[in-house]
Protein backbone atom coordinates (compact mmCIF):
# COMPACT_ATOMS: atom_id res chain seq x y z
CA UNK A 1 0.00 0.00 0.00
CA UNK A 2 1.25 3.48 -0.89
CA UNK A 3 2.22 5.72 2.01
CA UNK A 4 1.05 9.34 2.14
CA UNK A 5 2.96 11.71 4.40
CA UNK A 6 2.12 15.27 5.36
CA UNK A 7 4.13 17.36 7.87
CA UNK A 8 1.95 17.48 10.98
CA UNK A 9 2.92 20.82 12.51
CA UNK A 10 -0.03 23.26 12.63
CA UNK A 11 0.18 26.24 10.30
CA UNK A 12 -0.91 29.80 10.87
CA UNK A 13 -1.44 32.63 8.44
CA UNK A 14 -1.72 36.40 8.67
CA UNK A 15 -4.46 38.37 6.88
CA UNK A 16 -3.49 38.87 3.26
CA UNK A 17 -0.94 36.09 3.39
CA UNK A 18 -0.73 32.67 1.84
CA UNK A 19 -0.01 29.18 3.09
CA UNK A 20 1.29 26.04 1.40
CA UNK A 21 0.71 22.45 2.50
CA UNK A 22 2.99 19.70 1.24
CA UNK A 23 2.45 15.99 0.80
CA UNK A 24 4.76 13.20 -0.28
CA UNK A 25 4.06 9.62 -1.30
CA UNK A 26 6.18 6.51 -0.96
CA UNK A 27 6.13 5.89 -4.69
CA UNK A 28 5.04 7.65 -7.88
CA UNK A 29 1.25 8.18 -7.92
CA UNK A 30 1.23 9.78 -11.40
CA UNK A 31 -0.74 12.85 -10.37
CA UNK A 32 -3.55 10.98 -8.66
CA UNK A 33 -3.58 13.25 -5.62
CA UNK A 34 -6.51 15.03 -4.01
CA UNK A 35 -6.79 17.67 -1.29
CA UNK A 36 -9.58 18.05 1.25
CA UNK A 37 -10.64 20.73 3.70
CA UNK A 38 -12.41 19.84 6.94
CA UNK A 39 -13.97 22.64 8.92
CA UNK A 40 -14.80 22.08 12.60
CA UNK A 41 -17.85 19.87 12.98
CA UNK A 42 -18.08 19.06 9.27
CA UNK A 43 -17.05 16.21 7.01
CA UNK A 44 -14.06 16.62 4.68
CA UNK A 45 -14.77 18.58 1.48
CA UNK A 46 -12.94 17.85 -1.76
CA UNK A 47 -11.01 20.88 -3.03
CA UNK A 48 -8.53 19.55 -5.60
CA UNK A 49 -8.31 16.33 -7.61
CA UNK A 50 -5.79 15.10 -10.14
CA UNK A 51 -3.12 17.14 -8.34
CA UNK A 52 -4.23 20.48 -9.81
CA UNK A 53 -7.90 20.46 -10.88
CA UNK A 54 -10.31 22.44 -8.70
CA UNK A 55 -13.45 20.52 -7.83
CA UNK A 56 -16.91 22.06 -8.21
CA UNK A 57 -17.13 25.52 -6.70
CA UNK A 58 -13.67 25.45 -5.11
CA UNK A 59 -12.46 29.09 -5.19
CA UNK A 60 -9.55 30.00 -7.43
CA UNK A 61 -7.48 30.97 -4.38
CA UNK A 62 -6.92 27.23 -3.85
CA UNK A 63 -4.30 25.79 -6.19
CA UNK A 64 -2.69 22.38 -6.33
CA UNK A 65 0.45 21.25 -8.09
CA UNK A 66 2.93 18.44 -8.14
CA UNK A 67 3.89 15.18 -9.81
CA UNK A 68 5.62 11.92 -9.02
CA UNK A 69 5.90 11.71 -5.24
CA UNK A 70 5.70 15.40 -4.28
CA UNK A 71 2.53 17.52 -4.14
CA UNK A 72 1.39 20.81 -2.66
CA UNK A 73 -1.71 22.89 -1.99
CA UNK A 74 -1.42 26.67 -1.80
CA UNK A 75 -4.13 28.95 -0.47
CA UNK A 76 -3.96 32.67 -1.23
CA UNK A 77 -5.46 34.87 1.47
CA UNK A 78 -6.76 31.95 3.50
CA UNK A 79 -10.11 32.54 5.16
CA UNK A 80 -10.91 29.06 6.41
CA UNK A 81 -9.54 27.58 9.58
CA UNK A 82 -9.69 23.80 9.83
CA UNK A 83 -7.74 20.74 8.80
CA UNK A 84 -6.32 20.04 5.34
CA UNK A 85 -5.64 16.54 4.06
CA UNK A 86 -4.07 14.99 1.01
CA UNK A 87 -5.38 11.70 -0.38
CA UNK A 88 -3.98 9.28 -2.95
CA UNK A 89 -6.93 8.84 -5.27
CA UNK A 90 -6.36 5.26 -6.45
CA UNK A 91 -5.98 3.76 -2.99
CA UNK A 92 -7.91 6.35 -0.94
CA UNK A 93 -5.01 6.50 1.50
CA UNK A 94 -5.31 9.82 3.34
CA UNK A 95 -2.79 11.78 5.37
CA UNK A 96 -3.29 12.56 9.04
CA UNK A 97 -3.97 16.19 8.16
CA UNK A 98 -2.61 19.58 9.14
CA UNK A 99 -4.44 22.23 11.12
CA UNK A 100 -4.67 25.76 9.76
CA UNK A 101 -5.29 28.44 12.35
CA UNK A 102 -5.45 32.21 12.27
Amino acid sequence: QISVTQPSAPKSVSPGGSVTFSCTTGSDVYGYMAWYQQRPGQTPKLLIYGASSRYGDTPSRFSGRGSGTSYSLTIIQPEDAGHYYCQQENTNVMSAGVKLKH
